[in-house]
């Protein structure tokens, strides 16, 4: 099996989130941030020290070969690059759990990494360009403060639609929540549904969306309270009910929510999917389509867009802890071509670093500009390292029971919202 990057983006809030390790706060005892990277490579007739560096099995052709070329190219140790098709996410827990290697490696740093003493932080390394990277970009690598990891590439999702079928339908495009639910409706016509956002309706993709359309967020106040314990929450959420029940929505697609096909076939006049879609889209439509971020509630709320991002990170058993922040500097800090080719060359992706975003040519003209000022104006991270499985678990199944059963969406809500309560009194007593 192997993964594009949009699939980090796919499971972000699922199954790439932190889980917890009882009532121990580990707060103290972190690997000092003195453990600084080396200033240079080490004298040329010295041995070089062995890293080792993972990666996922990114599905884009050639990003396995430029990942081996920027590791070849690094003067100051020996890194080898290990690519690990399958089930990365499980295999990255059993290795820091477990061994030295790898040295670095790509992932969204966990709470329970942080607190198990897994992972090193990387705040001396960042701290020059730190204000480089957008705020939910960087929030995926902190824990408490600390920076975990160097954001690698962003992916996001947007709302793609048709711009002749919105036309023909006297429709504009959508600004606030309800003129999405009335445009799917009136574009529900001859066979087309007005909105596709996933075989379940919407629930595994739009509820971040809805609560950051309202203002509101899974967790605030530095991820030590619930974001959604407002009444706002649920006059959100059941807006997706209203979807679910008027026939708008498109469900059983022959491909999920981050395939362009359904889009592109017809079957929908408007779909929430990723921005790696960009090339596929506009080889269909040339210019007829346009990119939105999810809109606003109302003028309390802002419209959104969520960002993932894997950024690469040290191993705290590794043997070579100083060498293998050094690299991660070189690789992730310094050399900003590479960064700009690994975002960009390779599938269609965004630049962490908000300076390259102006430099990569494939974001400079038409919908990719629009989805590249989005990701500036309006992302938000999807959970984040302390929003646990638990916490997950209980709000996907309120907003499954809001959208397709018609639930209560206050007292469903309000369910929620204490099992997180429960999650974070657990994390931080």
């Amino acid at each position: 099996m192997q993964r594009n990057r949009r699939s980090f983006l796919a499971l972000a809030g699922m199954g790439a989130l932190a889980t917890a390790c009882g009532s121990n706060t580990g707060r103290q005892g972190d690997p000092p941030p003195s453990t600084a990277y080396s200033a240079g490579p080490p004298p040329s007739n010295a041995p070089k020290v062995p890293l080792q560096q993972w990666y996922h099995a990114y599905g884009e052709e050639g990003v396995q070969d430029a990942v081996k070329r920027y590791a070849a190219s690094y003067p100051g140790a020996a890194v080898t690059v290990q690519w690990n098709p399958g089930d990365y996410d499980s295999k990255i827990v059993t290795a820091l759990q477990n061994s030295k290697v790898p040295d670095v490696f790509e992932a969204q740093v966990k709470i329970d990494w942080v607190r198990q003493k897994q992972v090193v932080p990387l705040d001396d390394v960042i701290g020059p360009v730190k204000g480089d990277f957008s705020p939910a970009v960087l929030a995926a690598q902190t824990v408490e403060g600390r920076v975990y990891g160097i954001p690698q590439a962003t992916d996001t999702q947007l709302l793609f639609y048709r711009k002749s079928l919105l036309q023909a339908a006297g429709v504009q495009p959508p600004q606030t929540v309800d003129e999405l639910v009335d445009a799917a409706a009136k574009l529900t016509k001859d066979g087309v549904k007005g909105l596709f956002a996933g075989n379940d309706g919407g629930v595994g993709v739009l509820t971040g969306p809805l609560l950051w359309s309202a203002g509101l967020d899974y967790l605030k106040n530095g991820n030590r309270e619930v974001g959604f314990d407002d009444p706002r929450a649920a006059t959100a959420l059941a807006k997706l009910h209203t979807l679910n029940a008027n026939g708008s929505l498109l469900l059983g697609a022959p491909a999920d929510w981050s395939d362009p096909g359904a889009f592109i076939d017809g079957l929908t006049a408007m779909q929430w999917t990723g921005l790696w879609n960009v090339p596929k889209i506009r080889q269909a439509f040339d210019d007829d389509f346009g990119v939105l971020p999810f809109p606003k509630l109302d003028g309390s709320g802002a419209p959104s867009v969520p960002v993932g991002a894997y950024g690469a990170m040290v191993n705290a058993k590794s043997a070579h802890v100083v060498e293998a922040k050094a690299f991660v500097k070189w690789l992730w800090i310094d050399q900003t071509q590479d960064q700009l080719e690994f975002a960009t060359k390779f599938g269609f992706h965004v630049p962490a670093r908000q300076s390259l975003i102006g430099r990569a040519d494939s974001l400079k003209s038409g919908p990719a500009a629009d989805a590249a000022r989005f990701v500036q104006e309006n992302s938000h991270l999807v959970g984040g390292p302390v929003w646990t499985q638990q916490a997950n678990t209980a709000l996907s199944d309120a907003v499954a029971k809001i959208a397709k059963e018609g639930a209560d969406p206050v007292a469903q809500t309000k369910t929620a919202v204490e099992v997180a309560k429960a999650e974070l009194k657990r994390l931080f007593g």
